[in-house]
């Protein structure tokens, strides 16, 4: 009989449990009437109206006439001939050297071999591979002509587009690299 007396609290402690959860879970539900009619006395009021859409203004459309006048937007003819006859102009004819398929802000100097004029600079590109650069060798992707090695510093003459069809000269230099 004692284990029968031992079995009677565990059940009871059960049971009251149960019947708290019960209660609880019931006191929960009991309060939902008055949130629904809430919910439906706001769905029921009449929000603020919209204001109405602004009138776009149209434009009207011009088409330029020449009335004696060039166009702003195209070069003058004396222009474009000067932009394509005069100024720098890459050289076609000649064949590209290794360091000028890639840009030249991803290539590195990592130092120079030789003294005095017969300097060379150690450039490194992204691929890991080391090349000696002296002057008037090309590198990067904008015609890039070394005009200057020196101890700590490449120094080039880029040629970019000007806008106008023709080229123009951009001054540019790599530095030796941090160690």
């Amino acid at each position: 009989m004692n284990i029968i007396a031992a079995i009677k609290p565990a059940r009871l402690a059960r049971v009251s449990l149960m019947l708290g959860a019960a209660l609880v879970l019931g006191g929960c539900t009991r309060g939902m009437s008055d949130l629904r009619a809430w919910v439906a006395h706001e769905k029921s009021l009449k929000g603020a109206p919209i204001p109405p859409l602004p009138v776009i203004k149209t434009f009207e459309t011009f088409t330029y006439k020449d009335q004696g006048r060039r166009d702003p937007f195209s070069p003058s003819p004396t222009e474009a001939q000067s932009s394509n006859n005069s100024g720098p102009r890459p050289d076609q004819n000649r064949a590209k050297q290794p360091l000028e398929m890639f840009a030249l802000d991803s290539l590195k100097m990592v130092g120079t071999i030789g003294t005095g004029t017969h300097i060379q600079a150690l450039i490194k590109d992204p691929g890991g591979v080391i090349h000696r650069v002296t002057d008037n060798e090309y590198m990067g992707q904008n015609y890039g002509r070394v005009t200057d090695v020196a101890p700590d510093h490449v120094d080039l003459v880029e040629l970019v587009p000007n806008g106008n069809g023709g080229w123009m000269e951009r001054p540019a230099s790599i530095a030796l690299g941090e160690k």
